[in-house]
Formats: structure tokens, C-alpha cells, sequence
């Protein structure tokens, strides 16, 4: 698979930009360990191959368990995530699937129960900078590296 075009080299300055946002998240007072849960989540649900590599490198990079990362997928059947992380990733597939879901107040309910106002904020945020960064990603066909994933 060929890449369509190549946003990194093509507007830098708006690349530039979403990595201050990131950057600006990334201090914003969420676990990390949670952050790339969210993020792998939302990755999984819209097929961004680019995005799960990453993520699942990078939740290996900070200490996630393989089993954690494997069970993500049915998260809601395993016994494997905190009640904080319950919420979070029913909040992520709310707004990942907005159009569908509508952002049930169910949904909200579990994750106001866990998060401060300004953490929801940071999450929510988070919730759609990936889904952004998914959406440039598939739509420019980015791939993931290959000796990487082959060595492993």
C-alpha cells in the first residue's frame, strides 16, 4: 500500500500545531498508562494501523502487560481494568462512534463519576485528537514500520 499524500511534509506548521496540543495533554494530569489505552482504543476502532502500532509500542514502552493490550479489545468482559479506565474507554467508544452513539448519558454518567471536570476535559480532548490523527492517518495511507513489527 502506497501512501496518498504525506501531511507531515506537506503542512508542517499544521502537524506543528496537533503536536502542541499533544504536548499540552500530555502534562494535563491523565495517566499516561490511561492516555494510551484511549488512544489505542479509539486506534482499534477505526482500523488505523499507523496509530495501534505506535500506541501498543508505546504502552509496552511505559510498562503495559501484553495481556492488558491483547484483552483491550473486549475490555468490558475482562476483569483486567480499573474502574477509571472502565470509564474512560466507554467515553472514548461514546465519542468515537459519536454519530452513532450520540454520547449517551449513560456513558457520561460512569466517566463525571470518575474525573474531575478539568480531567474530563483533558480526556475528552484527548478522545478527539486521536480520533484526528486516526483520520489523517487512514485517509493518507500512512503504514507502520515493517522491520519494526517483524523483528518483534
Amino acid at each position: 500500500m502506497s501512501p496518498r499524500f504525506m501531511p507531515f511534509k506537506t503542512a508542517p506548521e499544521l502537524i506543528e500545531a496537533l503536536t502542541k496540543v499533544e504536548k499540552v495533554l500530555a502534562t494535563g494530569g491523565l495517566e499516561p498508562s490511561l492516555g494510551e489505552l484511549v488512544k489505542l482504543r479509539a486506534s482499534q476502532i477505526n482500523g488505523c494501523a499507523y496509530c495501534i502500532y505506535m500506541h501498543v509500542s508505546d504502552a509496552r514502552a511505559r510498562g503495559e502487560t501484553e495481556m492488558r493490550l491483547f484483552m483491550l479489545d473486549a475490555w468490558r468482559e475482562s476483569s483486567l481494568y480499573t474502574d477509571r479506565e472502565r470509564a474512560a474507554l466507554a467515553w472514548t467508544e461514546s465519542l468515537t462512534r459519536v454519530a452513532k452513539t450520540g454520547a449517551p448519558d449513560e456513558d457520561y454518567a460512569l466517566v463525571k463519576d470518575q474525573f474531575n471536570e478539568g480531567e474530563l476535559t483533558y480526556l475528552t480532548i484527548a478522545i478527539g485528537m486521536i480520533n484526528l490523527w486516526n483520520r489523517l492517518q487512514v485517509g493518507a495511507r500512512a503504514a507502520h514500520p515493517v522491520h519494526a513489527a517483524t523483528a518483534a
